[in-house]
């Protein structure tokens, strides 16, 4: 039975044809024109989302149907003409490449200074605000002693806020600065924040994990950054009642973590392409991915719940 391929677009034959005219111009007459030619078909070639191999394929086709019918007097010129033409159609590939790594060493180097950051806020918040508030329970304290009982009340409800301020305090520190992550590992605080999660907003999270091992202080502090903005979005977009969080490292080393919840959901094309909160939520987890080289897919659909599938490669 043949094989039917589905037939190309116009503007697949367009961009084929274009390079074709530009190649064996080139190995006829040479000159910078046609190079320059060149390097534009490579620009359209990746707005076309075209790959390497599909461009390799392009350069092979139009370099068959160019020697056609050619000497082989010239065929050492037409290769060497040929290898020149083909490298300038791939210089704007490699143009993006360079550019792409220079992003990620931005973001990563964003994510350390936020991460710095954080860490300078939680310890500020967590000793010197810590201070201030036990200082002022002491006052308190103080001037409780010199008042009359039926005022001393009036105090003690003042001392009670106090404490329910450090008690808040307390939290926000750990959640800014999780410390658990840093001596335990990833699954600890990610059962911990679980815990915390289903306190506060009456959820059902379950945390499952097979992994046996500590990761990279970088790729833990990722993963945990993204599950605690998840289930933020749960907690205040999704009105679900169960979430399952589940991580594994396959055979090729590759983390997978997922959050899945049974929520209303939502349509990933009107969120993922908005500026709402969620919307920028998810933005800054996948920004978080990328500067450690992973990625974030998000599966919804109105009343369908949602899942957020967080993919890193690891060392070997």
């Amino acid at each position: 039975m043949n094989e039917s391929h589905a037939p190309r677009s116009d503007g697949t034959r367009d961009l084929e044809r274009s390079y074709a005219r530009t190649l064996e111009g080139y190995l006829a007459r040479g000159g910078e024109d046609a190079l320059c030619d060149a390097y534009e078909i490579g620009r359209d070639a990746i707005g076309e989302g075209r790959s390497l191999l599909e461009v390799a394929a392009m350069h092979h086709a139009a370099l068959a149907g160019a020697l056609r019918g050619r000497g082989c007097g010239s065929l050492e010129r037409d290769l060497e003409r040929a290898r020149e033409v083909l490298s300038e159609c791939l210089s704007p590939y490699q143009m993006a490449h360079r550019g792409f790594r220079e992003a990620i060493t931005g973001l990563q180097t964003l994510n350390q200074t936020l991460e710095k950051e954080i860490r300078r806020i939680a310890s500020a918040v967590h000793d010197e605000a810590g201070q201030l508030l036990f200082a002022a329970r002491l006052a308190v304290s103080d001037v409780a002693r010199d008042l009359e009982p039926a005022q001393r009340g009036r105090l003690a409800e003042i001392g009670a806020v106090l404490d329910r301020a450090e008690k808040e305090l307390r939290r926000l520190s750990h959640d800014l600065r999780p410390t658990i992550l840093e001596d335990l590992g990833l699954m600890p605080a990610l059962r911990f924040l679980a815990d915390g999660t289903l306190r506060k907003a009456n959820l059902s999270i379950r945390v499952e994990s097979f992994l046996e091992e500590r990761l990279p202080p970088t790729i833990e502090a990722t993963v945990y950054r993204v599950v605690q903005e998840a289930l933020a979005n749960v907690r205040r977009h999704s009105g679900a009642a169960n979430v399952y969080i589940r991580v594994t490292r396959d055979e090729h080393r590759v983390l997978r973590c997922r959050v899945r919840d049974d929520g209303r959901g939502f349509d990933t094309g009107t969120v993922l392409g908005g500026t709402g909160p969620r919307g920028l939520g998810l933005t800054s987890a996948r920004e978080r991915l990328a500067a450690v080289g992973g990625a974030l897919e998000v599966l919804s659909a109105p009343g369908c719940g949602t899942e957020l599938i967080m993919t890193i490669p690891l060392e070997s």
